[in-house]
């Protein structure tokens, strides 16, 4: 694609050191835990524009938004827009669509037990995937929580508490499954995540602006009033973008399916530095400020990992960081 654009290609190897070593300097500008070390990585790379001598950039969020870009909104059309379509091809499909997009397993794609949706699935008529993932990572979040935190906690439902936050029969009502899924992504991961963990707070804690073309308001509106077919045709993601954007294209990037912006899986990398402050932290006097974690539980977890498979071990990682992510928070702000 460089030769293609003639434009010069600067490569930015980041190893696991890097990654541990920036990890609570990045955590200390996003103010948040990280589900992944992506944070980092953007952290590093906007290190390394600044580096260059660049000052502004454009960057491609929202796009995956907008044109419904991730898998997961690929499997709700599967399940949720079935009108005409044989059950077996369907089927088929979503055991394809899970085999090309082992890297989302556990960030964007279900993974094993989850906790319940009902409340979500009678005020919406179904559950979007990436609601499941989370029910997913929450399911195996609630193995380490303490048992205090558990009881203060047994009677919230999280998941209507923040639907009920948003105008979801005014917004929702009529628009197919993967609008739905679209609209509330965009409502609250897009401005409390993307944004800022992939986006603004990464950029500008090394003085670099960064400049969301997908985002101004005249492309969403566009996007908006296009069908589902037009973002998602087949089993192609981001269809219309990737048309207009045919002739500028190689061939290879015309034609892959989105990949996410992932660092590896610092479980599923034992020998890994990343993976060592990991389990030195959370074994650590470290997780004592943070009250919402059970000590021998996180420690369990953390000698069951070698006996795990790969997959299942990346599928762990969401929860680990994020457990991580509130250890570096808890010692920086000093919150306990």
């Amino acid at each position: 694609m460089a030769e293609r654009c003639n434009a010069e290609f600067i490569s930015i190897p980041i190893t696991q050191a890097d990654l541990a070593e920036s990890l609570p300097d990045a955590i200390w500008h996003a103010e948040q835990p990280f589900f992944n070390s992506h944070g980092v990585a953007k952290y590093l790379l906007s290190r390394a524009v600044r580096e260059q001598g660049y000052r502004v950039v454009l960057t491609g969020e929202g796009s995956d938004e907008i044109l419904a870009g991730y898998p997961s909104f690929r499997r709700d059309m599967l399940l949720y827009d079935q009108t005409g379509q044989d059950p077996a091809t369907v089927q088929a499909l979503l055991a394809s669509l899970e085999q090309g997009n082992a890297v989302s397993r556990g960030v964007l794609m279900p993974d094993g037990e989850a906790l319940p949706l009902d409340s979500v699935r009678r005020l919406l008529g179904f559950a979007p995937s990436w609601l499941e993932t989370f029910a997913a990572n929450g399911f195996k979040a609630h193995a380490v929580l303490s048992a205090g935190f558990l009881a203060a906690q047994q009677r919230r439902d999280p998941f209507l508490d923040v639907l009920e936050r948003l105008d979801v029969h005014g917004q929702l009502r009529g628009r197919p499954p993967v609008h739905q899924s679209l609209y509330l992504w965009s409502k609250i991961m897009l401005p409390n995540y993307i944004l800022t963990v992939l986006g603004d707070r990464m950029e500008m804690a090394n003085s670099v602006e960064g400049r969301v073309p997908f985002l101004d308001h005249k492309v969403v509106e566009l996007a908006r009033s296009l069908p589902v077919s037009a973002k998602i045709r087949g089993m192609t993601e981001k269809y219309v973008l990737r048309e207009a954007a045919r002739p500028v294209l190689t061939g290879t990037v015309y034609r892959r399916q989105k990949h996410p912006f992932l660092a590896p899986p610092a479980a599923a990398a034992p020998d890994g530095t990343l993976h060592e402050l990991m389990q030195a932290t959370l074994r650590g006097s470290a997780l004592e400020r943070v009250p919402f974690y059970d000590r021998r539980k996180v420690s369990a977890l953390l000698d069951s990992l070698p006996g795990r498979s790969p997959a299942a071990q990346a599928a762990l990682d969401p929860v680990l960081m994020q457990i991580l992510g509130a250890c570096v928070m808890a010692s920086r702000f000093g919150l306990c």
